[in-house]
């Protein structure tokens, strides 16, 4: 056992994408034993829920602000979490879905607290990714996935292999670099299009999904050609997957070369 460590200590857990579904005995036992509680999650009900398992549930909702940078407000919930932290309490942050899924404060804080000398780690969660499959029915290992998110593709010279699925997220406040919007519109999705347009044919069916987070929710599975799609209503809690346009080509002179192996080896036995 580590001496050295200082009192306070920090574990963020995720409790999946819908309300009461997804939530693990073990972090449903972090968040019960805390001191205190930080809640990131997606929805007011959420919260609630949050407080009917602990008395002290802080939300870090409030730290958003239209206009206001989001780096200010993942900085800001980071220095709340560490300063109880540093008072000695058992801190749990709550996160929706996977807390290192698109959630720069549970990672920051994690580092910032061991940095210091606190015990600090993280339990994971079911995330956005994890419904898709099951309610798009893909297997990313029979083509393969890509997952980016959506500006990616447009600040930096990224390579698409369009013979795999092309997972896009945050497709509606793509383009934003002023990291102060929480939406952008069409003419940033075009942009989007024109850049995908150069290994998709604009007819290619793309789809929008959404999980739901409360149980009396379905899914939002919408399918459109991809020129349509700045057209289409998209917020932050969307996500774009792009099926294969094109089949896996065949590598015969690697295969030949593993083939001479294989004959290699069995000469050997």
């Amino acid at each position: 056992m580590d001496d050295t460590r200082l009192p306070g200590s920090l574990v963020c857990v995720g409790i999946g994408m819908t309300l009461g579904s997804h939530l693990g005995p073990l972090a449903r036992s972090y968040i019960e034993q805390s001191d205190v509680v930080f809640a990131g999650v997606s929805d007011g009900v959420v919260e609630l829920w949050l407080q009917r398992m602990h008395k002290d549930v802080r939300s870090l909702q409030p730290y958003y602000r239209e206009g206001k940078s989001r780096m200010q407000t993942y900085r800001q919930m980071v220095e709340a979490i560490l300063t109880e932290v540093r008072a000695g309490k058992k801190v749990c942050g709550v996160f929706y879905g996977h807390p290192g899924v698109f959630a720069w404060a549970p990672h920051k804080s994690i580092a910032v607290a061991r940095s210091e000398g606190y015990a600090a780690h993280m339990e994971p969660g079911i995330s956005a990714e994890d419904c898709l499959y099951a309610d798009l029915g893909i297997d990313p290992g029979t083509y393969g996935c890509q997952h980016y998110e959506a500006s990616q593709l447009l600040f930096y010279q990224r390579r698409i292999d369009p013979t795999a699925y092309l997972v896009l997220w945050q497709v509606g406040m793509v383009g934003d670099q002023s990291l102060a919007r929480f939406s952008t519109g069409p003419a940033y999705k075009q942009v989007l299009v024109d850049v995908l347009a150069r290994d998709y044919p604009l007819d290619h069916e793309v789809i929008i999904y959404r999980t739901p987070t409360l149980p009396i929710q379905q899914a939002r599975i919408v399918r459109v050609a991809l020129g349509d799609l700045p057209r289409v209503e998209i917020d932050m809690a969307d996500t774009v997957v792009i099926p294969p346009a094109h089949p896996l080509q065949v590598d015969h002179e690697m295969r030949a070369r593993l083939a001479a192996l294989d004959r290699d080896t069995s000469d050997t036995v």
